[in-house]
């Protein structure tokens, strides 16, 4: 129980259904939508369409998604790919013919075909009660009669704004009075809520077809971008087997390249063979073995991670017990390795959500443009901020996340889910770009190990490696940053809060839900 004498807040406890995400207006749509007779697929559909409207920096129609479902909360766990694809023509040589030593963060080549759309309607095909207008209705409203901009949306905001500048059309929806919204403005989306509409009447065609899909091309192409209308009319997400590994009594499921999952199952099973149980939660000892456990796995995500459908990937082999035996044996725990390549690892906007309703139909859902605003690239006439997934490729054509047509990118967004004995114990995630497999450990083990309740868990100081260098949150103690400079770490403050999540646990026994989501965005869990 947290001292009731600290800031904080309690976790949300329900019955029937709880929905947490990183926005109100979110979380209220989607309890609005259970409320109504929709179910958790329904209400996470809705919710990632009123965060597109709201928080627009983070996520929306233009981007792409990943899934975690569990039906009835029991039985297999289903996972559903929804994110895009690299133009037909775009190949490693033409690109180097063109003099590119990499894909660019910003501009035509940085997008990837959106998947979010052909997602969202496949699942609500596949899984929910309730049609794709009724889900868009919320966001619809929203874009066309307004809406208050937040707090860490505004904060959001800001930054970007010499980006969005250099695109006219972004400038013009983004930066009304030629600056970025503040706290407490009101902003609106008339263009988007149009296409939303076109949506809402005609499902995924709307969007991949037509007005709507012309407009995006013909953008991206008067840019430079090497798109297609074909490329558009071809998307389609896929259903996948999960990834899994056991922790704790759990089984702990992400979603299989080309999604960096895996890099997260890495990292616990090689903190599996430390107790952490015994150590302080914010101490120097758990911090700098969470540290180095992340060091070896992303190593091997960048070494290995690819879309499958191109480059064999070694799933069996990277979560062996006996690899995670041979890697533990790197980690000292009283000095930072130093044998170790560089990484560095951007992190990203996007938006998280977790919901299970009253039949404990259980999903986390992940949305993403990738970047703030994506690639800067926005349809003039749609409004559809477009995502830059596409500069996560590399252009060495050896590499499994090398680029190629039709070839998915590796991504950073990772829905999680744990399992216990059959059962959906949480759908949960935490956002935040490269900092997401440390995100969900951090999550992880700060209950399993700590036995913390979800909102403690959320709540509590982070860490991550990056470049170099340890970013410590303010919350970190003083005396476990020491102990990590003691370790030879080099210690600094991040200019960011350490990503964002949401999680929705589940008492069997006692029929209950417990919701929590994360202090350092906007959001909130709400159950009843």
């Amino acid at each position: 129980m947290r001292d009731f004498q600290f800031p904080g807040r309690s976790p949300v406890r329900a019955t029937e259904a709880v929905a947490a995400t990183s926005h109100p207006l979110a979380t209220l749509a989607a309890i609005d939508m259970l409320r109504s007779g929709g179910n958790a697929m329904d209400a996470a559909v809705c919710a990632a369409a009123v965060q597109g409207v709201v928080e627009p920096q983070s996520t929306g129609i233009g981007g792409d998604c990943f899934v975690l479902y569990s039906p009835g909360g029991q039985g297999n766990v289903l996972a559903f790919n929804g994110s895009g694809r690299a133009p037909a023509r775009a190949t490693v040589g033409w690109y180097l013919e063109k003099g590119f030593d990499r894909i660019p963060l910003q501009g035509p080549h940085a997008v990837t075909v959106p998947g979010a759309v052909d997602a969202w309607s496949r699942l609500l095909e596949d899984h929910g009660r309730k049609g794709v207008a009724e889900a868009l209705a919320p966001a619809i409203h929203y874009a066309e009669n307004g809406y208050v901009v937040h707090d860490r949306v505004a904060f959001d905001w800001a930054e970007p704004e010499t980006d969005l500048s250099a695109d006219e059309h972004a400038a013009r929806i983004f930066l009304p009075g030629g600056r970025a919204p503040k706290a407490g403005d009101v902003h609106r989306q008339p263009e988007l809520a149009a296409t939303l509409r076109i949506i809402a009447k005609h499902g995924r065609s709307g969007f991949y077809e037509g007005a709507v899909a012309d407009d995006m091309v013909s953008r991206l192409n008067e840019l430079g971008g090497l798109h297609t209308a074909e490329d558009f009319a071809a998307t389609r997400g896929d259903y996948v087997a999960p990834v899994s590994t056991s922790y704790g009594g759990h089984e702990i499921h992400q979603m299989p390249p080309n999604n960096q999952g895996l890099t997260a199952l890495l990292m616990l099973n090689l903190l599996s063979g430390f107790e952490l149980g015994g150590l302080d939660p914010n101490g120097a000892e758990r911090l700098h073995l969470e540290i180095e456990a992340g060091r070896l796995a992303y190593r091997d995500r960048d070494r290995y991670v690819g879309d499958q459908d191109h480059v064999p990937v070694p799933l069996k082999q990277l979560l062996s017990g006996a690899y995670a035996d041979r890697l533990r044996a790197e980690i000292d725990r009283d000095r930072a390795m130093t044998h170790l390549p560089r990484v560095e690892l951007p992190g990203s906007d996007t938006v998280y959500i977790s919901i299970v309703d009253r039949d404990r139909n259980a999903v986390s859902f992940i949305n993403s443009t990738y970047y703030s605003f994506g690639s800067g690239v926005v349809g003039p006439k749609t409004g559809i901020v477009l995502q830059n997934r596409g500069s996560s490729f590399r252009l060495d054509p050896a590499h499994p996340n090398a680029i190629a047509p039709g070839k998915r990118p590796m991504h950073t967004i990772m829905p999680g889910m744990a399992t216990k004995n059959g059962r959906v114990v949480m759908p949960f995630g935490v956002m935040g770009g490269g900092y997401q497999p440390f995100g969900h450990v951090h999550l992880l083990t700060n209950m399993i190990d700590f036995g913390m309740d979800p909102q403690q868990a959320l709540d509590a100081p982070r860490v991550f490696y990056n470049d170099d260098t340890v970013e410590a949150e303010r919350g970190v103690p003083t005396d476990a940053t020491e102990g990590l400079r003691r370790r030879g770490h080099r210690i600094a403050e991040p200019h960011h809060p350490l990503g964002g999540g949401q999680v929705v646990l589940i008492d069997w026994e006692k029929g209950t839900l417990t919701g929590a989501s994360d202090p350092r965005k906007d959001g909130l869990a709400l159950g009843y």
